[in-house]
């Protein structure tokens, strides 16, 4: 029996690498792709655990809750989003805090322009006007001017079209004027009423007088301004909105040192507001705003001073969701006791009366205009693809101060507002003077210019 001889070494090593080239050589070519098909994930991938106590366990649940939000309609969003119930600050429109306008901008990511748009500046508004006397671009200004030097009658046509709409915003303003003159006349001459309480004479005597002028007015532009029509006017509503802005770190207590955004609630009660089934048009293009400036308030709003509250989150317009006039037209205010203009001088701050009307625009005119955004479905994480046109009128009885606010972004969260150019903007004018006084049953030194602006302001339409 032959016995078994060991292999040399060298043979085994050459065995070995042919084996290694052979294999090699087989995942080549059709075979080498069919491999890689079918190499597939076996477990699904890792993800952060929704009850973990770390920071990605917290981003999954912010992105799981935005999904959420995203996918709902209009009403569910509001619902998910007013859910959770924190502590949050209370803005009042009409405040008596110093400088209130420069916190309310920074609240609100608003920048204030004094005057009106041009739009309300004109010497006539009527849509009669060619497109090139109406602000537009200089380009379309030029062609304009072009055309109506090639064709000298068809210019001479539209100024005809415009003095013809010159003489209707005169008989319109002769029909307003009486109007006013009749309020007027209504509770300073024709009612005897007896001596109001303190500090409810705005609300005795003034208060009436701009619900006939509102709704004497209203009546008096519908034939001009057919919208008007299928208008609401609410008597007192109640407007709020609720929103975040900025963040802040917890000083004490089990969660210190944790981030948590800053939340603010307006809660606003208007005199009386008028509401559309159609969107006011834009003011001013949304890029504009990009260059505008907004004070910048690094204090906390405590030292305002403003004070945390905890209670149902509200988002309202004053009018249910499904309601068809969904769309903001104009807002009117009366200025409160504390804040007529002879207690403020007894005060010493006259000054401080512009102040107070800035902030009120702003805070009244951001609430009401970005409810309306949220309405349609808009919200921090989902930003606004067009702005929304709101205006407002403030006054005291005598005195009228006429604003025009275009909400251009929603996202003012930290998170949202990190990389945003855009800005909402507010314009405004000052204090105008209705008339001196009631004498003898005449109102004497009845301003037109007031009157031109109140009804340019009921003009205004899609």
């Amino acid at each position: 029996m032959a016995a078994r001889a060991p292999l040399p070494l060298r043979r085994l090593l050459h065995r070995s690498a042919s084996l290694l080239r052979s294999g090699r050589a087989v995942h080549t070519g059709a075979a080498a792709a069919a491999v890689a098909v079918v190499r597939e994930p076996r477990y699904p991938p890792v993800v952060p655990s929704l009850t973990a106590k770390s920071k990605s366990a917290r981003r999954r649940q912010v992105e799981e809750y935005h999904g959420r939000v995203r996918a709902a309609d209009a009403e569910e969003k509001l619902r998910l989003l007013t859910k959770i119930q924190r502590r949050k600050y209370v803005l009042h429109p009409q405040t008596s805090a110093r400088n209130a306008d420069r916190w309310y901008q920074s609240f609100t990511k608003t920048a204030y322009v004094p005057g009106l748009p041009g739009k309300f500046t004109q010497p006539c508004v009527a849509r009669s006007v060619p497109a090139g006397e109406q602000g537009e671009s200089p380009l379309a200004a030029a062609a304009a001017a072009a055309a109506r030097d090639a064709a000298p009658a068809a210019g001479e046509q539209r100024a005809a079209e415009a003095a013809a709409a010159a003489a209707e915003e005169e008989e319109a303003l002769a029909e307003v004027r009486s109007l006013a003159v009749q309020a007027t006349l209504q509770e300073h001459w024709f009612m005897r009423k007896r001596k109001a309480f303190l500090y409810r004479e705005q609300e005795h005597l003034m208060a009436p007088f701009l619900r006939n002028l509102v709704a004497g007015v209203t009546q008096g532009v519908v034939r001009h301004n057919p919208l008007l029509l299928r208008s609401s006017l609410d008597v007192s509503p109640q407007v709020c909105f609720y929103w975040a802005r900025g963040s802040r770190t917890i000083p004490r207590g089990h969660r210190s040192g944790r981030k948590e955004p800053i939340r603010f609630q307006i809660d606003d009660k208007p005199h009386s507001q008028i509401r559309i089934p159609q969107q006011l048009p834009q003011f001013a293009p949304m890029e504009s705003s990009y260059a505008a400036e907004i004070p910048e308030v690094k204090e906390s709003p405590d030292m305002m001073p403003l004070f945390k509250r905890q209670y149902e989150n509200n988002v309202f317009t004053g009018a249910k969701l499904p309601d068809p006039a969904c769309y903001g037209h104009t807002q009117f205010h009366l200025v409160p006791d504390f804040s007529r203009r002879d207690r403020m001088a007894k005060r010493q701050a006259e000054d401080h009366v512009e102040v107070f009307l800035r902030a009120n625009a702003v805070g009244s005119l951001f609430c009401w205009t970005a409810a309306q955004a949220m309405y349609q479905g808009f919200w921090s994480g989902e930003d606004v693809t067009r702005p929304f046109a709101s205006q407002a009128v403030i006054t005291d009885g005598q005195f009228f101060s006429f604003f025009c606010y275009q909400l251009n972004t929603l996202a003012l969260s930290a998170d949202a507002d990190a990389d945003n150019p855009r800005k909402n903007v507010l314009w405004g004018t000052e204090s105008l003077r209705l008339y001196e006084g009631v004498r003898d049953g005449e109102v004497v030194g009845l301003d037109d210019g007031v009157l031109r602006l109140l009804f340019r302001f009921l003009m205004n339409r899609p």
